[in-house]
């Protein structure tokens, strides 16, 4: 929840409290939200993808509510924990739905498509939000967000299949048919086997690697669907309705995902695309904490319906993103692979983040000069927020994108671990900001996150 959304509290009897009490609502519910995953991911994993969404909504309906109806500080701050718990899954499923339905040369596009989405929500709060609460009150925004998640949860009740299903390996293929060979006694076979050719040779035996260069099949659309004409002709089975998924074996899997993600912390691309990600993401919550800070005050004394509409400039940025970011890596990435010979590598698609990189800067430069020189707010809003926007959309996407491609089997729990990180920083980042802004002013913590930012990227070099 941004500041010019809470900025009511600090004025009504009920909640009334200094600037640092009422950010804790934000930082509280993204502690709690990264942390929850380590319960939300493992049953994903174990019993599918759409029971998850199912049960983290309906606590999503349950803490909206409270929230609305809340009349202590005490009590708000309980919906805005239960809050966490439900939001989970919301920044850590969704990469591994991505990639349980879409092709390795796609996910660029579809995972920027999500990151807008996700991070866009968070900028369209405030838009609403402040207007309502100026003019109709807090506590209906609450309603309205009821019922928004009432709207989500029928959608995935009836619109959401489950995606999550094992697909049998090679290896596995190959046992099975040399099983089922063996059902057939040589009498009732009727196919020749070449002489010296043995029944494992037939269905496998070694498996060699070959050169692919000049062996590329044609991957465009029309000839894809030549070679298979049911391709884009399906649809779920009733399976895919059932509440959950059967699971032979769902301790050993729970147990498992408990383990993998503290386990990846020990990957260098998983820690790269953690950092990359929390500190872009924290670029953006600086504006979500600061914006009421800044533009509240003289000389703007803008009233929270117009710091409200000032994340209008954030979203046309996330928007830019959405419609650079995926595709442009998809681009770089599939000319590498070209040049490669056919092969691709996951790390094909990081030069795409220089741009960004540098959009990034320049937001940072604008944003913290801007609110320290009370440069005029156009300049800080047309130029810092939008870049933060367009950054927010680029750098976590690629950089995730980057890391399920090098780890697929294990995206949720990769994404249990970026989570993690981010929120701790976050949260970290949403106790100190405010204090550290009044003792020293706008510039030294906003160049700060910066400068962090700009190292872990530099990190993609490597």
């Amino acid at each position: 929840m941004s500041r010019s959304q809470v900025k009511p509290f600090q004025s009504s009897e009920t909640f009334a409290n200094p600037p640092k009490k009422v950010v804790k609502f934000t930082g509280i519910a993204i502690l709690v939200l990264g942390f929850s995953n380590f319960i939300w991911v493992p049953l994903s994993t174990s019993f599918g993808r759409r029971p998850v969404y199912i049960f983290s909504q309906l606590i999503c309906f349950g803490s909206s509510i409270w929230r609305a109806r809340a009349m202590t500080y005490s009590s708000f701050m309980g919906a805005c924990v239960l809050n966490g718990i439900g939001a989970g899954p919301a920044e850590t499923i969704q990469p591994s739905v991505i990639a349980d339905i879409f092709f390795l040369h796609d996910r660029g596009f579809w995972n920027t498509l999500y990151w807008v989405f996700y991070m866009g929500s968070l900028m369209v709060g405030p838009i609403i939000a402040g207007p309502m609460s100026l003019h109709v009150g807090w506590r209906n925004f609450w309603w309205f967000n009821t019922a928004l998640i009432a709207v989500s949860l029928i959608m995935v009740i009836f619109m959401f299949p489950e995606t999550k299903w094992h697909r049998l390996h090679p290896e596995e293929i190959i046992n099975q048919l040399k099983r089922a060979d063996e059902k057939i006694s040589p009498a009732e076979s009727t196919e020749k086997v070449p002489p010296g050719l043995t029944g494992a040779d037939k269905l496998g035996g070694d498996i060699a690697q070959v050169p692919t260069h000049g062996t590329m099949p044609d991957l465009s659309a029309q000839a894809t669907a030549e070679r298979d004409p049911f391709l884009g002709k399906g649809t779920p089975s009733k399976s895919q309705w059932r509440l959950y998924q059967p699971n032979a074996h769902p301790f050993k899997a729970i147990a498992m995902d408990l383990w993998i993600p503290w386990k990846l912390f020990a990957f260098p691309i998983v820690e790269f695309a953690a950092f990359v990600t929390s500190w872009s993401c924290s670029s953006f919550l600086t504006l979500n904490l600061t914006q009421s800070q800044a533009f509240a005050a003289p000389p703007y004394n803008l009233n929270p319906q117009d710091i409200g509409f000032m994340n209008f400039a954030i979203l046309i940025g996330a928007m830019i993103g959405l419609a650079t970011a995926g595709p442009f890596s998809d681009w770089v990435s599939a000319r590498a692979t070209k040049k490669n010979g056919g092969i691709r590598e996951p790390e094909m698609r990081l030069p795409a983040m220089i741009p960004y990189v540098l959009i990034m800067m320049l937001g940072n430069f604008v944003v913290a000069f801007g609110y320290e020189q009370k440069w005029p707010w156009p300049a800080i809003v047309v130029i810092g927020f939008t870049c933060a926007g367009i950054q927010v959309a680029a750098l976590p996407a690629m950089v995730t994108t980057y890391a399920v491609d090098s780890y697929k089997p294990v995206a949720g729990s990769l994404m249990v671990a970026v989570t993690v990180n981010k929120n701790v920083w976050g949260y970290g980042f949403s106790e100190f900001i405010n204090t550290w802004i009044e003792e020293k002013g706008y510039v030294p913590p906003i160049m700060t996150n910066m400068s962090l930012i700009t190292l872990w990227c530099l990190f993609g070099i490597v």
